[in-house]
Order: C-alpha cells, then sequence, then structure tokens
C-alpha cells in the first residue's frame, strides 16, 4: 500500500549556490534506470584489442517521485525534479566545469572517469532516449568514459549499475504537493530539517 506522505519539487539557483556537483556511479540508482555499458573491440591504427570502457544512461527523469526518509527524525517524503530543472541542472554542470566530477556512490572513492556526452532528450527537436533506454522527454543522459580497469570491471560484473547526481538543492515550498491533513506548518518544518541535515542530498 503506498503510503500517503507529502512530495516536494526540487529546484537549483546558481546565484544561490544550489547545483548539480557530481554524477557517481551506484548499484541502485534512485531514478530506477541502469546505464548500458559499451565493450566493443574496435581495430584502430594503433591498438587491435582496445577497450572502449563507456557508459551510457539517464543521470536525470524528470517528475519520477523519488523517495526520501530522514535519518535522524524518520521523515518521510518524495521529491521531483521538472524536466525545466534538469535542462537548468545539465546547463550549470558544464557552466561549472564539473565533467570530471564523478565517483563511487557518493563517496570520496574516485570513479576514474569523466563525462564526455550530454544531452536532453527533446521530443520537439527530435532528439530521443538512447536505443533500448526508455526515458521520457526532458531526461538528461549522460556517456561517461571509464579510464580505470578495476572500476570497469565493477560495471560489466553488474557491481555498478547507474548514475546517481548529487549536488546542493532547493525546495519549492509554493508547489508543494500534499494531503489536505498535512498542514503547512507541518511542511515548512520538514523542509527546514532536510535543508538544515543534508547539505549533499543525493539522487
Amino acid at each position: 500500500m503506498k503510503k500517503d506522505i507529502p512530495t516536494y519539487e526540487i529546484f537549483i539557483d546558481e546565484n544561490e549556490d544550489s547545483f548539480v556537483s557530481a554524477v557517481a556511479l551506484v548499484d541502485k540508482p534512485a531514478i530506477e534506470k541502469n546505464f548500458f555499458a559499451f565493450n566493443e573491440h574496435t581495430k584502430l591504427q594503433f591498438s587491435y584489442d582496445d577497450e572502449r570502457q563507456e557508459l551510457i544512461g539517464p543521470a536525470m527523469i524528470p517528475d519520477i517521485e523519488i523517495y526520501r526518509k530522514e535519518q535522524n527524525t524518520g521523515a518521510e517524503y518524495n521529491v521531483f525534479f521538472s524536466k525545466e530543472t534538469i535542462r537548468q541542472i545539465a546547463q550549470v554542470f558544464f557552466k561549472k566545469n564539473f565533467a570530471n566530477n564523478t565517483n563511487i556512490s557518493h563517496t570520496d572513492i574516485p570513479a576514474h572517469s569523466y563525462i564526455f556526452q550530454s544531452y536532453i532528450v527533446d521530443d520537439d527537436k527530435g532528439i530521443k532516449s538512447p536505443k533500448g533506454i526508455d526515458v521520457p522527454d526532458g531526461s538528461w543522459i549522460v556517456g561517461m568514459k571509464v579510464t580505470d580497469n578495476t572500476v570497469w570491471q565493477d560495471i560489466k560484473s553488474g557491481k555498478l549499475k547507474g548514475f546517481s547526481v548529487e549536488g546542493l538543492f532547493q525546495f519549492s515550498d509554493s508547489q508543494v504537493k500534499h494531503d489536505k491533513s498535512t498542514t503547512d506548518e507541518d511542511l515548512i518544518a520538514i523542509l527546514k530539517k532536510f535543508n538544515s541535515l543534508y547539505s549533499k542530498p543525493v539522487f
């Protein structure tokens, strides 16, 4: 049975130091979509057995409700990103030169990788999601090059399955969806607790 908990829209404001600062390789991506790993043997001029070690997949998907639970208080709620916010996040990410900011499971362990492809699925412009990955209009797709063999083995073995973004976010208290039994005061209290406890939420 689905819990009746509040849902908040998340957004960023680079002037207020809120943005996505890194993309992590994780075993359970919050958006529940895995990446594709390319392990194609290509015959190049200087190498005849060279793995591409490339990944492609969704980093963010619009309007998906992502469950959150505060460790200290137990407060439960869902959050989501609009496709307009996701487009802004992708633009600011590259504007701030964060393409090399990657890690393993939101830790200090480097992923030895970098993002070299990025686009927003845009039906109006005919920009589709990668073949075999079904995501809606407004999703952020990234391609990543992995330069470390150990990390690549973890990907090939299925230990790492998808992308997950991390950064500093803001909540829109003017666009909160909630049940009538939840008062505005309750929502504001939860938002304040979240912002004070989580300086770097991950999704």
